[in-house]
């Protein structure tokens, strides 16, 4: 009497079926019928689909993600450029400077007009080269808390108003940015600070990245240069 042959129990792992495949790259160039015979969920529901048809979806979505990602790096490299050109215009505004007594008032109104900052300030805590420049109100004493704490910052700060700020109203403003001054030869202690406000919350975030603020913050430092 003929015996029952078993039936083979092995069962093959999924990590096995990825090894076997990645080490015999032309599987399915020999066995290109399993290709359309094969069927998987659709990703979209709808039933299941052809491995090839998965596999084409599986690239158009791929394709939109990285569409996606291009757009924003274009918006972003457009925003850049607006900034860039703002920012050269600020400095050519600076050049045509006649005086401290202006430089303020200049500055109020290149970042009210071109940079949507509802209220700026300047404070310088070092004595003028000349005397007589003292009554300016770049001028005017900060509480030493407020200087020292920007003498800590290594890098502009974005966000809420600073408790130790007595410089900057309050009313409508919704987010600061203090950008430290520094002298030319001496990078290490600010010697006063640009403080920038805008009733928008979101103008000043303390994420934001902070190059054109440095920049602007360079800027205004070499013109005070020649005044202190």
């Amino acid at each position: 009497m003929q015996q029952d042959i078993p039936a083979l129990t092995t069962s093959i792992s999924a990590d096995q079926v990825s090894a076997f495949l990645r080490s015999h790259p032309s599987f399915f160039e020999e066995h290109a019928s399993l290709l359309a015979e094969i069927f998987l969920p659709s990703p979209h529901g709808g039933g299941a689909i052809s491995l090839v048809e998965r596999q084409q979806l599986a690239q158009r979505d791929k394709i939109r993600v990285t569409e996606v990602m291009l757009a924003k790096l274009i918006e972003f490299g457009e925003q850049n450029d607006i900034t860039s050109n703002k920012v050269h215009r600020f400095s050519l505004k600076l050049l045509e400077n006649n005086g401290i007594n202006q430089l303020q008032a200049m500055i109020s109104t290149s970042m009210q007009q071109d940079f949507a900052v509802t209220q700026s300030a300047i404070r310088v805590w070092v004595k003028p080269s000349d005397d007589t420049l003292s009554q300016d109100a770049i001028f005017a004493s900060v509480n030493n808390d407020f200087s020292n704490w920007i003498a800590s910052l290594t890098e502009p700060s974005c966000g809420q108003k600073s408790a130790l700020d007595d410089v900057l109203s309050t009313a409508n403003l919704q987010s600061f940015a203090y950008i430290p001054l520094h002298q030319k030869t001496d990078k290490s202690q600010p010697i006063g600070v640009l403080m920038l406000a805008s009733e928008d919350p979101q103008r000043f975030k303390a994420d934001d990245g902070k190059m054109y603020l440095k920049r602007i913050g360079e800027l205004v430092s070499a013109e005070l240069a020649c005044y202190v």
